[in-house]
């Protein structure tokens, strides 16, 4: 599951230099951002004082949907995982 948010820091917008990202993207179910999961990020991120936005949406995915974040961001997402109820934050 990836927050769509996501797809802003990963995606060049020009097809061959997204090939990659897009091949993975076909493996994976796309999650949207709702008021609800938007005013959980940010009360993450206020709380945490750590992150962006994305990094706050991706810690707010994985505490709604009870799964672990993997990230090559540990340190910022540790942070935000902190203020949730049991986030775990994986390596990539």
């Amino acid at each position: 599951m990836i927050p769509t948010a996501v797809l802003v820091e990963c995606l060049t917008g020009h097809g061959p230099k997204d090939a990659t990202v897009n091949r993975l993207l076909h493996l994976a179910t796309l999650h949207g951002l709702d008021e609800g999961l938007a005013r959980r990020a940010a009360l993450l991120r206020t709380t945490a004082q750590a992150g962006s936005a994305v990094d706050a949406i991706v810690v707010a995915t994985a505490e709604l949907l009870r799964a672990p974040a993997i990230t090559g961001d540990m340190g910022d997402l540790a942070a935000l995982a902190e203020a949730t109820t049991g986030v775990v934050i994986l390596p990539a």
